[in-house]
């Protein structure tokens, strides 16, 4: 599978773009602000419905337009072509249609068109707080189980409901409601910890081995999956601490309070980490995620490498080039400032590839001498 034409109408400083693309690399440069990571997060929208990078949709229509339009022409092995829509305006719901049918729910979308996109703003899976884990728990999982995303959606929206009753008067509260939400939390939340425990007990071992690719190092890298689900009666502890959420106001109990502790030599990584070992560890994860999803899923992931060489030293660097250049990976995306990047990746690929300036909004396709 990979996009084969992509065209973008006012996404963020994307005024019109065109872009007939190649299957396999795909490579932007141009200097910071120029547009090349809201290109990439556009191939993103159209996998899951949002951005990377903002989770307002009004603001990534360009400032000075009340429409965003976002269309990509997919080819499929023995599937034909497929068409994925996308389109915005101010103060309305979004239209997000499949061959010009629209979905019924988003979360229908997720994992038809799986991707992975490693970026530097995913520091914060590291530095930021524990939804950030949770975040990419769920976006890997979601992508390849349909069970679980329903489940996760389930919940959500019984734990808002929870969270409303709790927040009302103690004479106004409805036990017998705030009952039913509870069996609601309890049984999806007892799925979705089982499925975060299956997942994490698999990808150790192949985040492990990526780390010790991209780092040449024997550091040893691992996960603590953290749950109150996982000695506890769920069911239990909601009833127990029911008079204590009742006075703070929201539920302290249950699988969206998780954590994934991301440890280095048994330490956490966040404290004792340098600089380029805290980016060998997010690349390495997602790098894991996407050979993960290329062994559970149906087909072979996008790749988005947005920015990713800077601050790193030249052996990892190398590694990564290494890497990505296999015939494991399908179509990829790469943005930088440098075109020594692309050089080395180019120089390994004997696929088609295609180059691109990004200046100002404008993208344009260029001839590369190597």
């Amino acid at each position: 599978m990979f996009l084969r034409q992509l065209s973008i109408i006012n996404y963020k400083n994307l005024a019109q773009v065109e872009l007939e693309l190649s299957p396999k690399i795909n490579c932007f440069v141009g200097n910071n602000g120029m547009g090349k990571t809201n290109l990439l997060d556009a191939v993103y929208y159209l996998s899951f419905c949002r951005s990377y990078t903002n989770p307002i949709d009004t603001q990534i229509i360009k400032h000075d337009a009340d429409v965003c339009m976002l269309q990509g022409k997919y080819e499929f092995e023995n599937q034909g072509e497929e068409e994925i829509y996308c389109g915005l305006r101010r103060r309305q719901k979004k239209q997000f249609k499949r061959n010009k049918k629209e979905y019924d729910k988003l979360s229908d979308h997720i994992g038809f068109i799986p991707l992975v996109m490693i970026s530097p703003a995913d520091i914060e899976i590291i530095q930021g707080g524990s939804e950030e884990r949770r975040k990419f728990m769920d976006i890997a999982i979601s992508q390849f189980d349909k069970e679980y995303i329903q489940a996760l959606i389930r919940y959500n929206n019984a734990l808002q409901q929870r969270n409303a009753i709790l927040k009302m008067d103690d004479n106004e509260i409805d036990f017998t409601l705030l009952e039913l939400w509870e069996e609601q939390m309890v049984r999806d939340g007892e799925l979705v910890f089982e499925k975060r425990d299956v997942f994490v007990k698999k990808f150790i071992p192949i985040f492990d081995e990526f780390y010790k690719k991209i780092s040449l190092s024997n550091e040893n890298v691992t996960f603590d999956y953290i749950s109150q689900l996982r000695d506890n009666n769920f069911a239990e502890i909601l009833r127990q601490n029911r008079r204590r959420d009742i006075a703070i106001g929201h539920t302290t109990t249950g699988i969206h309070r998780d954590e994934l502790e991301m440890l280095l030599d048994g330490f956490p990584i966040k404290k004792v980490g340098s600089q380029g070992q805290n980016k060998t560890y997010f690349v390495s994860m997602k790098l894991a995620q996407f050979h993960y999803l290329l062994k559970t899923g149906k087909r072979t992931p996008i790749l988005l490498l947005d920015d990713i060489f800077d601050r790193l030293d030249t052996n990892r660097v190398e590694e990564i080039v290494k890497l990505v250049s296999s015939d494991e990976f399908g179509q990829i995306f790469i943005s930088d400032t440098n075109r020594e990047s692309f050089d080395k990746i180019l120089e390994r690929i004997n696929n088609s590839f295609h180059i691109y300036s990004v200046k100002d909004g404008e993208i344009n396709r260029i001839d590369i001498q190597l």
